[in-house]
């Protein structure tokens, strides 16, 4: 699937979501995908792949398969553990150009962002610049 094609997938389950009961219904979603996010390797829980700029504790890896980037992240806050778990939904297994262009215009669509504290709503900004930033270096390592 295409950035583009996931990023209307979480829109239309988070439109669901709002029929439900609006941004408390969002909030226990996105606590849930924090839940299913694949553990991280302890050895990624380090200062070198740790995002500055987040509120609570946030660790991001990369690498670089066939031609597509692969993300793994954690947190030690549950509701940060679900943004990131949807941004490596639609970010990995992507390629790093798409990543790199990529708008993200699925943050705004759900009302994400305007229901996120200040240091979260940076912490969120950190987390997909670094994604971007692996996504460039993995890019200009393959060319």
């Amino acid at each position: 699937m295409t950035i583009q094609e996931i990023e209307n997938e979480i829109i239309e389950e988070f439109a669901s979501l709002n029929e439900l009961g609006g941004m408390e219904e969002k909030i226990l979603y996105i606590i849930e995908l924090g839940k299913g996010l694949l553990p991280l390797d302890e050895k990624f829980k380090t200062e070198q792949y740790l995002i500055s700029g987040c509120q609570s504790r946030v660790w991001i890896s990369a690498e670089s398969k066939s031609d597509k980037v692969y993300f793994q992240a954690d947190s030690d806050a549950i509701i940060t553990k679900g943004i990131i778990a949807l941004l490596i939904r639609v970010l990995s297994g992507q390629s790093p150009e798409d990543i790199i262009n990529a708008p993200l215009q699925f943050i705004d669509a759900i009302g994400l962002k305007e229901h996120l504290s200040p240091t979260r709503s940076n912490g969120l900004v950190s987390m997909i610049k670094q994604m971007k930033l692996y996504a460039l270096a993995i890019k200009t390592k393959n060319t």
